[in-house]
């Protein structure tokens, strides 16, 4: 039973999607769940947690209207502004939505490297628990260290790594990587989704054996209870197809445990967003 802890949905608009640049301009169209149904039949995936890709409060509408109308989305991660004063307001609105299991904010594109550790976030973050609700954590490695103090802030809450914290595949940077994630690792209420590595690496040229080291680091850290596989469609689709990047994650996990392959191929994210 597969379950992808990570993909988007969209109908592109240049002005909202400003963020897919030139060298991924296969992707400026819309993506919507009747194109990722019969990928899913084909891969054999039974459903998905759908991730916001703007940061708005219609996007969470979008999002869960999909949801309504589409069985195989088993839940969403949205937005809500948690430096806003009135986060819990928002937060509670989504109570009645059953499909709402958490948020994310994109931290990625903040230029205040310790963006994380602002007092009004902060705040807002610690509204999450109280509905249960779960974080997504989009970083880059430079953010790492900001990280660990965020998460040490809430050892009650679910916080997931979107993307293995996007590590610098492509230009070969291991070592700072390595050793942010080890320390976040220790933190148990922390997972990491096995995704979005292969437009990490170079587009055209990677290779299975590149992104090995990412994974093996992330396996021995988090252990094979606290990842999830994502596949980050349609962003993936910019450096290979859907197939491509599950088989990437089956091929390494292969010698695992049947129990351990099925968590981190689908229980793991059943758990942690409560599908």
């Amino acid at each position: 039973m597969i379950i992808d802890s990570h993909q988007h949905f969209w109908k592109y608009e240049p002005l909202k999607h400003v963020w897919i640049d030139d060298e991924m301009a296969n992707i400026r169209r819309d993506f919507m769940p009747e194109d990722l149904k019969p990928i899913y039949k084909e891969d054999n995936v039974l459903g998905c947690v759908a991730v916001q890709a703007d940061q708005s409060l219609q996007e969470n509408d979008f999002l869960l209207g999909l949801s309504k109308k589409h069985e195989f989305i088993k839940g969403v991660v949205g937005w809500v502004d948690f430096r806003s004063k009135e986060v819990e307001k928002y937060l509670e609105a989504y109570c009645e939505e059953q499909k709402m299991k958490g948020f994310r904010h994109v931290v990625q594109g903040e230029a205040d490297h310790n963006f994380l550790l602002r007092p009004d976030f902060l705040n807002g973050i610690d509204h999450l628990k109280k509905f249960g609700y779960t974080y997504d954590i989009l970083i880059f490695p430079h953010q790492l260290g900001a990280t660990l103090e965020f998460v040490k802030n809430f050892p009650d809450q679910k916080f997931v790594i979107d993307h293995l914290a996007k590590p610098y595949i492509k230009d070969g940077f291991f070592e700072g990587w390595a050793a942010m994630m080890k320390e976040i690792a220790k933190q148990e209420n922390v997972y990491c989704k096995i995704s979005g590595m292969i437009t990490e690496a170079n587009y055209s040229t990677w290779t299975p054996e590149q992104l090995k080291p990412y994974m093996e680091l992330v396996l021995e850290t988090f252990g094979p209870n606290r990842l999830m596989y994502g596949s980050d469609w349609p962003v993936c689709l910019v450096a290979g197809k859907y197939s491509k990047v599950k088989e990437v994650v089956t091929d390494f996990i292969a010698e695992l445990s049947s129990n351990e392959q099925d968590a981190i191929m689908g229980k793991n994210a059943m758990f942690f967003y409560n599908l």
